[in-house]
């Protein structure tokens, strides 16, 4: 059911693209089906000790409330938020909906991030294509290792506004290999930090009964997820500076969504509209 939420909005987010009096409905299903599969994907989250995720769950909510008002409106500051993630999209689907690309790509990322693993001082066997040990731990690297998630994100975001062909490649090339070398970075602190244990604390909250999954909850969970945050909000910034409608675009959208919470958590305060 997951999954098929996912290729759901996969599909609503690229019709959306082709111009038509019916595109907002489809951006609608699109967001719908992201906020479904956050609240499906709950028990997992919280089987791994992931809290960040399930709060991202619940504010999705009146995100989505929002959204699906003003695209009833034809807002065209919530149409350009959803192009920029019908880009996003556009740029994930081969990989996550092409077996072989995908699989491609994961392959890639864990040959080099044993390479950078042994450059460290930690090499690692593999026990799979896509499975590596040491000191036996074992960690798989699945397609959410690689950080196309996250570069689709950042590339729908610099390609998904108004900007000059040179704009975009300046886009493509802050975005792309900094967050592709990153990821490496990351992943090789996640396996060392598991297989060499450096962070076996508060089993209560970091275990899940598996023998020294603490190390890689708060390697994985709680290190590397701010971490990325933090990096994240530097990288759109740097974007800014490179795409000016960006800039008026994030603030134009952030009053937006402000107003209509001011106007849900107080309803009987004086209103203006935008």
């Amino acid at each position: 059911m997951k999954d098929y939420l996912v290729l759901i909005s996969c599909i609503c987010f690229l019709v959306f693209l082709i111009p038509g009096r019916f595109r907002k409905y489809f951006a609608i299903g699109g967001w719908a089906c992201i906020v479904g599969y956050l609240f499906l994907e709950l028990p997992y989250y919280f089987s791994i000790n992931n809290f960040m995720y399930p709060a991202i769950a619940i504010l999705s909510v009146p995100f989505l409330y929002i959204t699906t008002k003003y695209l009833l409106r034809g807002d065209p500051r919530v149409i350009q938020l959803s192009t920029i993630a019908a880009v996003a999209f556009l740029i994930y689907a081969p990989f996550g909906y092409i077996p072989a690309l995908g699989d491609w790509l994961i392959a890639a990322v864990a040959d080099q991030t044993s390479a950078a693993l042994a450059m460290s001082g930690h090499p690692v066997n593999f026990s799979a294509w896509n499975m590596m040990e040491r000191n036996g731990f074992r960690t798989e690297i699945i397609l959410a290792c690689t950080g196309i998630q996250s570069i689709a994100i950042m590339l729908g975001v610099a390609w998904g506004v108004r900007s000059t062909a040179g704009q975009k490649i300046a886009g493509f090339l802050l975005v792309f290999p900094t967050i592709y070398v990153l990821n490496i970075v990351r992943n090789v602190f996640v396996i060392t930090a598991y297989s060499e244990q450096w962070f076996p604390y508060l089993s209560t909250i970091a275990g899940n009964g598996e023998m020294g999954y603490e190390s890689f909850f708060w390697a994985h969970n709680v290190m590397a997820e701010l971490g990325a945050l933090i990096f994240l909000v530097i990288l759109a910034y740097a974007l800014f500076l490179v795409l000016p409608e960006l800039g008026k675009l994030a603030d134009s959208l952030y009053r937006l969504y402000r107003s209509e919470v001011e106007r849900i958590v107080r309803p009987k305060a004086g209103r203006s509209e935008l």
